[in-house]
């Protein structure tokens, strides 16, 4: 199993970004911030031309459960997904819970971790079908 779930988009920048926003919440997710990498890497004095946005989600339901088995697992919270623009194509892409998980060694969060990809994949899934 690759550890990135990807799928090409089309439209703009701006409207995938709100298609995006509307599926996390409809998931009862919520968006926590969004890093505009262009515009922080010029604000930085660094020439960067993709587009390339990156959305920090989370249930913070399942979060606390999960930080309550093991806090270092807040090294990879929130659940992140990025939009950016890959030769001349939209893509909306996560690295897939289970995945990053599993260098926890933590059995006992598969299921949450199963739940949390399969809400992932389908935000993405709802945002990319709009």
């Amino acid at each position: 199993m690759d550890a990135v779930y990807e799928r090409s988009v089309s439209g703009d920048i701006d409207e995938i970004g709100r298609r995006l926003e509307h599926a996390v919440q409809a998931r009862k997710y919520g968006v926590l911030g969004c890093i505009d990498l262009r515009e922080k890497m010029k604000s930085k004095g660094v020439e960067f031309s993709p587009a390339c946005r990156i959305y920090e989600v989370c249930d913070p339901n399942r979060a606390k459960q999960v930080l309550e088995s093991d806090m270092s697992i807040a090294t990879v919270l929130p659940c992140r997904i990025a939009l950016y623009e890959s030769a001349g194509t939209m893509k909306l892409a996560t690295l897939r819970p289970r995945s990053i998980l599993a260098s926890f060694d933590r059995p006992g969060l598969d299921d949450e971790a199963s739940q949390v990809e399969e809400d992932l994949k389908a935000i993405i899934d709802d945002a990319a079908a709009s």
